[in-house]
């Protein structure tokens, strides 16, 4: 490097879980795309399913994707701390819960603490717990008959769906909403809210003093 060349500036590694179609991970890649989240690289995306549509998209954007099949593991601790050699391997700062099914255990909680972040399609604290997941969630507000909903993103604890919020979108229920429509209202939020998120949390880490590390 010449005495005129700007050294590279750190980006926070993030490492996505998905399960499924990945459309929070298509936000955050065009996000990073269109220089709007500038602080952050996409390091690998790795899923619990090999058809997962995410995976699929990673693949097609040229990213660094992998499996982690649970059958292959006599216990989730188990499948967990595979995961987590992984991501540390790959020097991960930040690990992105997009549409994961799986219920993250406290060996990877442990290891990146307040570094997990998971978005849930219903303001927290209500819908959220195990069992709310995707439709179920949209279907238990349209049947508790509430005026309002939305998406919240935050950490994740041991505790399903009880960490730290960061932030939250609203949006209306209507009258003649159906489950389907709702969960395209609450979509639409998440894909904006989620990469905003992102981009402050990275922004807090390279900050730190220290600089970011695994224990």
């Amino acid at each position: 490097m010449s005495l005129n060349q700007t050294p590279p500036l750190k980006k926070i590694r993030l490492g996505i879980l998905v399960s499924g179609r990945g459309s929070n991970l298509k936000a955050i890649f065009q996000a990073i795309e269109s220089g709007e989240l500038s602080q952050v690289e996409i390091a690998t995306v790795i899923s619990n399913r090999p058809s997962a549509q995410g995976l699929l998209y990673a693949e097609e954007k040229g990213l660094n994707t992998t499996v982690f099949r649970p059958k292959l593991f006599p216990h989730r601790e188990a499948y967990d701390q595979a995961l987590l050699d992984y991501l540390k391997q790959q020097g991960i700062d930040l690990v992105i819960l997009a549409g994961y099914s799986r219920i993250i255990t406290p060996v990877l909680i442990q290891a990146f603490p307040q570094r997990i972040l998971n978005i849930h399609p219903s303001l927290l604290p209500a819908y959220g717990g195990k069992g709310m997941l995707g439709m179920a969630v949209h279907e238990a507000v349209i049947a508790a008959g509430e005026k309002e909903s939305g998406c919240t993103v935050h950490v994740v604890t041991e505790d399903v769906d009880a960490g730290p919020i960061l932030g939250q979108r609203y949006v209306p229920v209507q009258p003649d909403d159906t489950s389907e429509r709702l969960a395209e209202k609450v979509l639409a939020q998440e894909h904006s809210l989620y990469p905003e998120i992102i981009s402050r949390v990275a922004a807090a880490l390279l900050n730190q003093p220290k600089g970011v590390t695994v224990q």
